[in-house]
């Protein structure tokens, strides 16, 4: 799938720092809704898409023109959302939760045009934290992020079949949990 901007990648080339801020506002809401659906709650999704962008662009500091001229924005992107969070995830099994009394909530606002486009249905949201993580990522990438099969199998580091695969057993459990009438089962 080709880059919707295509003009950014020339644009990191020639001024990073720039050019990133260019990326950050080109692919931020496309970050934050797949970034929602993978973690299903919006302050952790906020969290995943900003660290993310921090990571990336940290890669791209050590990037020389001629790397960062052949990436494809879009699908690296996601690759490296996609990474930070199975790193926050394999993190959080390790360490025991914080007890405390619980943060404030923040202001009440607007919803942003990324908000509005990635906020679903709470079934929906419920039965894909219920799929096993491979398939959750592989349906997420594949028609939130709309990644081609390729860019899918390339961010979850398997084969265009294995991903395949992943995608459709994950669609076929996602219309079992969704037609059942106790969605509460896994």
């Amino acid at each position: 799938m080709n880059d919707l901007h295509p003009g950014l990648v020339a644009a990191l080339v020639v001024d990073l720092d720039a050019g990133f801020a260019d990326v950050v506002r080109a692919y931020q809401g496309l970050l934050l809704g797949t970034a929602l659906r993978l973690t299903g709650d919006r302050p952790a999704a906020e969290d995943l898409a900003a660290e993310a962008f921090l990571r990336a662009f940290r890669a791209l500091r050590d990037y020389d023109a001629e790397r960062i001229a052949a990436l494809e924005l879009r699908g690296w992107l996601v690759t490296v959302l996609l990474n930070e969070h199975r790193n926050t995830v394999r993190t959080a099994t390790r360490r025991p939760a914080l007890s405390g009394a619980p943060l404030p909530e923040r202001a009440a606002r607007e919803p942003g045009p990324a908000e509005v486009a990635t906020r679903g249905d709470p079934d929906l949201a419920a039965a894909l934290a219920a799929l096993p993580a491979v398939q959750r990522d592989a349906v997420v990438l594949r028609h939130v992020a709309d990644l081609d099969v390729p860019a899918v199998a390339a961010a979850l580091g398997v084969g265009e079949g294995t991903a395949r695969s992943h995608v459709s057993r994950g669609l076929a459990r996602l219309r079992t949990l969704l037609a059942s009438p106790d969605r509460s089962a896994p």
